[in-house]
């Protein structure tokens, strides 16, 4: 019998009268992976920072955690020998896990020195063999590099070094995944099943990716409101669910692949022609200026009236450069972007503002881009500053309470706060102030990588209807290959700052060209449920 390394009893935590999570009880062998999945706010992470003592101190917490058969209730002091030593946890966001200001090998070899009376030098040495275990190696992996150097997957792999260096028998995965591109994650994901197989721990991986929890996870726990409401082995789980809502959860995960594309005699509303876009590097001698690096190389593309587009590429594709040109938020250094068959990259003054109106943005993080002192009639009425004349404030009020209703919010919400909507309403919240100049075209950039599969599944039917109902046409920048599939009427490939492959999203998904899509499709986790 394997040892068992993890087990919860009864555990409980509530922070006034709310009660976040529920008599919840879970045990984690040595050598297994256990997928902790549910909905935003139904209390996984919470779980995770309960595991790890480090609930805010509001948080009254009841039960029983053990480690390898010892109580985890103890004082902080005591929990700093354990956190590191017996329990590792990698965050969702590496970029805010990470000191900005230290290299990365310090970061690493401060656990060990923190722990273990060690030198510096063999404190290096051991963070140089992290490295290369989570596979850091050579350049990409150099101690003096720091974290902006780095790609979202390097970064992710630096997190998961400093959690692994001491060896803990646990190691506690939050979203380790979600902001990552297909093959970065695939790289990720090696790395945590090739560290428990090697080091025979125990793993507890929280996602709301269910096709990644089928391929890693050896036993699921789906969460609900705070409560365990169905597990059990992988298999069992998601192929064949006994409770309603881990039906729904698979059902909702499982997109369709959308159908043939639109014919395309409909008007070109965004027109990309051979944009470049280049940034400065470091000056790495007094004599000689480094070469500019090209984010963007000679790209074109076309976007129709009522058409849904999507940009798919590998982090450092160069696609959010591509859509800081497009909105005119960078200037390239060569080419043009035309909107509705005008010259929206140099136009000027009234003709700026009258063409900006045509094409808006939804973000990846609405909350993050959202004045968080506003109401909402506030922030969905910012771009009016747009218009010619702006409305009057009852013809304001008017269409904010439309277009809240347009995104199935009420005209009551417009006078609350974004604080007090959940993660799907706040999307929908900055759908519709994208929506309030009626424009021609709407970015997205990842704008629902963060969102769990009901709430994916509810946001992709909107902008579906929407898209239809008004003869919107939507630019989709994701890493997702699974929203772009079913979404996207037709699909560009972005590799190295160049387009390498354009089609309709049925035939690039089905029987891709280029060697890097087929690369892409190949890395793309699937859940299959029949």
């Amino acid at each position: 019998m394997t040892a068992q390394l993890l087990q919860i009893e009864g555990l409980g935590v509530a922070i006034g009268a709310t009660r976040i999570v529920k008599n919840l009880s879970l045990e984690v062998r040595a050598g297994e992976i256990l997928g902790l999945a549910g909905a935003s706010g139904s209390g996984k992470s919470m779980t995770a920072l309960a595991i790890m003592q480090l609930l805010p101190q509001a948080a009254v917490i009841t039960g029983t955690v053990r480690l390898r058969g010892a109580t985890l209730s103890r004082s902080e002091d005591e929990m700093l020998e354990v956190r590191g030593r017996d329990l590792g946890m990698v965050f969702q966001e590496p970029m805010t896990a990470l000191n900005p200001l230290m290299r990365i090998g310090d970061q690493v070899a401060e656990t060990l020195r923190l722990h273990r009376a060690m030198s510096a030098s063999e404190a290096r040495h051991a963070a140089r063999e992290a490295l290369d275990l989570v596979g850091l190696t050579g350049e990409q992996g150099a101690l003096d590099r720091f974290p902006y150097e780095l790609s979202g997957g390097q970064r992710q792999r630096v997190a998961i070094a400093m959690a692994v260096v001491m060896a803990p028998p646990l190691l506690i995965a939050d979203e380790p995944t979600t902001a990552l591109d297909v093959i970065a994650q695939a790289q990720v994901l090696s790395v945590l099943r090739e560290l428990v197989r090697t080091r025979n721990m125990g793993l507890v991986l929280i996602t709301h990716d269910l096709a990644v929890l089928k391929q890693l996870a050896d036993r699921v726990a789906i969460m609900h409101l705070g409560e365990i409401v169905e597990q059990g082995l992988t298999a069992e789980v998601l192929l064949r669910p006994r409770q309603p809502y881990t039906a729904a959860l698979v059902a909702a995960a499982s997109i369709s692949p959308k159908g043939a594309a639109r014919p395309s005699n409909a008007a070109a509303v965004l027109q990309v022609c051979g944009i470049t876009r280049e940034y400065p590097r470091k000056r790495r001698s007094l004599w000689h200026a480094a070469a500019p690096l090209r984010a963007v190389d000679d790209v074109s593309l076309c976007i129709h009236a009522g058409e849904t587009v999507g940009l798919v590429g590998e982090s450092g594709a160069g696609k959010s450069s591509l859509l800081r040109v497009i909105l005119a938020l960078e200037r390239a250094q060569s080419g043009q972007v035309r909107l509705l068959g005008e010259d929206f990259s140099a136009a000027k003054g009234a003709d700026r503002y009258r063409l900006r109106r045509a094409i808006q943005a939804v973000f990846q993080d609405p909350y993050g881009s959202f004045d968080p002192r506003w109401t909402v009639e506030r922030l969905i009425g910012e771009p009016f500053f747009l218009l010619g004349t702006p409305p009057s404030p009852l013809e304001r009020r008017r269409r904010v309470a439309a277009a809240l209703e347009q995104v199935g919010l009420s005209a009551a919400d417009a006078r609350r706060l974004p604080r007090e909507f959940s993660g799907g309403e706040r999307q929908r919240i900055a759908i519709a102030r994208a929506l309030i100049t009626e424009p021609a075209v709407i970015a997205f950039d990842e704008a629902l990588s963060a969102l769990d599969v009901l709430l994916r599944e509810q946001v992709l039917k909107l902008l579906a209807e929407l898209a239809q109902r008004l003869n919107v046409a939507y630019l989709f920048v994701s890493h997702d290959l699974h929203v772009v599939r079913a979404l996207a009427e037709r699909v560009y490939v972005m590799q190295n700052g160049r387009i390498v492959e354009e089609g309709s999203t049925e035939t690039l998904f089905g029987s891709p060209r280029h060697a890097y899509t087929q690369a892409l499709v190949a890395a793309t986790l699937k859940l299959q449920v029949k």
